[in-house]
C-alpha cells in the first residue's frame, strides 16, 4: 500500500493528500476482494456469478466502503490513535 502512494505522491505533499490516497487504494483493494468473496459466502457456493455480475456490483460496494472509510472508520482510527499517543506521552513524562 505504501509503495502505491509513494507513486502518486511526492515528498512534498501534506498529510491529507496521503491519508486520502492511502484510503482510495485499500478501499479499492477490498471492495474488489469483498465483492468477488462476499458473493460466495453470501450464495455459500463458489460460482462465477459473482464475475458476471462483477461490473454491476463493485461500483456500488466501492462507493459506499469509500464513504464509510472516509466519513466513520478513519476520523474514529485517528482519534483514538491520537488519545493513545497522548496517554503514552503523559505516562513517559511522568515516569
Amino acid at each position: 500500500m505504501t509503495k502505491l502512494v509513494a507513486k502518486f505522491t511526492s515528498p512534498t505533499d501534506g498529510f491529507n493528500a496521503r491519508v486520502l490516497f492511502t484510503i482510495l487504494f485499500s478501499v479499492t483493494i477490498l471492495s474488489v476482494l469483498l465483492t468477488i468473496i462476499g458473493s460466495w459466502i453470501g450464495m455459500k457456493q463458489i460460482s462465477l456469478e459473482p464475475f458476471q455480475t462483477f461490473f454491476y456490483d463493485w461500483p456500488r460496494n466501492f462507493f459506499i466502503a469509500f464513504w464509510i472509510e472516509m466519513l466513520l472508520a478513519q476520523p474514529i482510527a485517528r482519534f483514538a490513535m491520537k488519545k493513545m499517543h497522548a496517554v503514552q506521552a503523559r505516562s513517559t513524562v511522568n515516569a
